[in-house]
């Protein structure tokens, strides 16, 4: 099978069979999505793109979020304002997003308070876990290593229709979880098809796109304590959210961070 027949198999098979699973193959877990995330506001970053992680401090002021270019940003009320970095070599960091300076810039992920001292815990992809205190600054390396009886063990909480980012809880001990991507139906491991596919001249982003209706569009769902799916949000035609790396719950409305939009997306219960 060559190379442009292969193609048009998957472009078929995609139109008649791809499809979101979001009753989880389990009937207690059914539960049907509800577009409604298109109707989000957005909060523009003005220069800067992807606040992939959100924070609110101790006194309920912010968000934060960290960006692609090595800054964590606060927002004060009509803009936003530096905060932190995790690196010192910042001269030429100057472009909101270039991949090939990270490994000097930094680039924060997860960001999390601590809520007795205000100090901010940022887990940077080049850097690993730091720490900066409540007026901010350059943030330290910590350095920590946990143990304990279930150290090296791990156990599953909940099956999802698609490839969790960012975990956040709020005040009801129910988690937030958003989807970088949803799951396919489809499977080409181990088929011939699927070795083939690998040697196409896609993009990995290309493919996704293709096995998924052609569109990113957010997707955030609500788990119980105990994994349960409560709620399911979509932005089906992404036509205001198409990617979302974090749902944070706050003051009754939904925060969305983004590892490549230029802004903030929220969403008012």
């Amino acid at each position: 099978m060559n190379a442009s027949n292969i193609l048009l198999l998957l472009i078929a098979t995609v139109a008649l069979f791809a499809s979101v699973n979001l009753a989880f193959d389990d009937s207690e877990n059914a539960l049907k999505s509800q577009n409604v995330l298109s109707k989000s506001e957005i909060i523009q970053l003005n220069g800067a793109i992807g606040p992939e992680s959100v924070a609110f401090d101790p006194n309920g002021e912010g968000p934060y979020i960290g960006i692609a270019d090595g800054r964590i940003l606060k927002f004060q009320g009509s803009s936003w304002a530096d905060f932190a970095v995790t690196s010192s070599q910042r001269e030429n960091c100057t472009l909101p997003f270039a991949p090939e300076m990270e490994h000097i810039c930094g680039r924060p992920l997860g960001l999390r308070f601590d809520t007795k001292t205000g100090e901010l815990y940022i887990a940077d992809a080049y850097f690993g876990i730091q720490v900066v205190g409540p007026k901010g600054g350059l943030a330290t390396p910590l350095v920590q290593k946990l143990d304990g009886p279930l150290e090296g063990t791990h156990d599953t909480f909940a099956e999802l229709p698609g490839f969790p980012d960012n975990i956040r809880i709020n005040s009801k001990g129910e988690f937030w979880v958003a989807l970088q991507a949803i799951r396919s139906q489809l499977s080409f491991s181990n088929s011939e098809m699927g070795n083939a596919l690998l040697k196409l001249p896609f993009i990995a982003q290309q493919l996704d796109d293709l096995l998924n209706g052609g569109l990113l569009h957010a997707t955030a769902i609500k788990l119980s304590e105990d994994g349960r799916v409560l709620e399911v949000l979509e932005d089906i035609e992404g036509k205001t959210l198409r990617s979302i790396s974090e749902v944070q719950e706050k003051y009754g409305k939904l925060w969305f961070g983004s590892v490549m939009m230029p802004f903030l997306g929220l969403y008012g219960f």
